[in-house]
């Protein structure tokens, strides 16, 4: 093998080295592709996605918002409560005193 025969075997050897390369690289790209749907559906549901964090970060301020509401009127009803039972120990003692005091007519 000469020289000149040496030089078109290299130059043959790296064509088909770099036809290979490309075709590999165009099969890569055809399989990896992303379509124009594809590329539709992602941005359809990234808005959907955006719309649903929206929908519960609206949902969370509402449940904060009611358990504040909830806890306010349960503080309330407690506080009624203990003022409804601090009268009603007060009735009872003034009930006792009023039959003792009856009892002690009575009796004298």
């Amino acid at each position: 093998m000469n020289r000149t025969e040496f030089i078109f075997a290299t130059a043959i050897i790296l064509f088909v080295a770099f036809a290979l390369g490309w075709f590999a690289n165009w099969l890569v790209h055809r399989f990896t592709r992303v379509s124009q749907s594809d590329v539709g559906e992602l941005d359809r549901m990234t808005q959907e996605l955006h719309e649903a964090e929206e929908t519960r970060d609206q949902a969370i301020t509402y449940l904060q918002q009611r358990e504040a509401e909830l806890t306010n009127q349960l503080n309330q009803t407690e506080a009624e409560l203990a003022a409804t039972m601090e009268g009603l120990r007060e009735a009872r003692q003034e009930a006792e005193h009023m039959r003792a005091y009856i009892e002690r007519q009575s009796a004298g």
